[in-house]
């Protein structure tokens, strides 16, 4: 059965995004930019809410993207991905597949597709719902070296708490920090 990893780089107070959906203080590198590449090359697909996926959809296809960061563009273009939405009624970026229905019942069918792993980036209405169904396998997280005070954190909306488990942590030159982490319930 394939993973569903739930990827984000976060502040150390919290945030995975600022006011107005602001990611300018995201602490990226060539060193992340490395990381990126190997990781996003291990995977079958990107999971998407709504919004994060209209922001992404907004960005990666442009020339700008593809110019500046021509390797990351071209996996984030070819991906299968998944994109859970009530309110849209097409989605328009390539290999990019609308799914309207119930978000926990649709992912478990996903899931047991053959496969490799799936991320899901951004998106904390969706990732909330799928952390309270346990459909969250691991938890890669980056904290960046940064205090925002304010904007959405990371892991809004949860009812109960969750246990963890911590798998491994990596330091990059720029200061962030990589922690992963899984939760207790699941097989390591």
């Amino acid at each position: 059965m394939r993973k569903v990893i739930l990827f984000n780089l976060m502040t150390l107070d919290g945030y995975f995004e600022g006011p107005n959906h602001n990611i300018d203080w995201h602490n990226v590198d060539a060193e992340f930019n490395e990381f990126a590449i190997e990781q996003i090359s291990n995977t079958d697909g990107l999971i998407f809410g709504r919004v994060t996926y209209e922001l992404m959809a907004a960005y990666w296809p442009t020339l700008e993207a593809i110019q500046g960061d021509p390797l990351v563009a071209d996996w984030m273009n070819k991906l299968p991905k998944y994109v859970f939405s009530r309110k849209l009624d097409r989605v328009d970026w390539a290999n990019s597949l609308l799914i309207k229905g119930d978000a926990v019942v649709e992912l478990r069918k996903i899931k047991e597709q053959p496969g490799r792993d799936l991320f899901i980036f951004g998106s904390a209405d969706l990732s909330t719902t799928l952390i309270q169904n346990n459909l969250i396998d691991e938890y890669r997280i980056i904290i960046n070296p940064i205090l925002l005070g304010q904007g959405t954190p990371m892991f809004k909306g949860l009812k109960d708490p969750i246990r963890m488990q911590h798998i491994q942590t990596r330091s990059f030159r720029n200061g962030n920090v990589l922690l992963y982490y899984q939760p207790v319930n699941k097989a390591v």
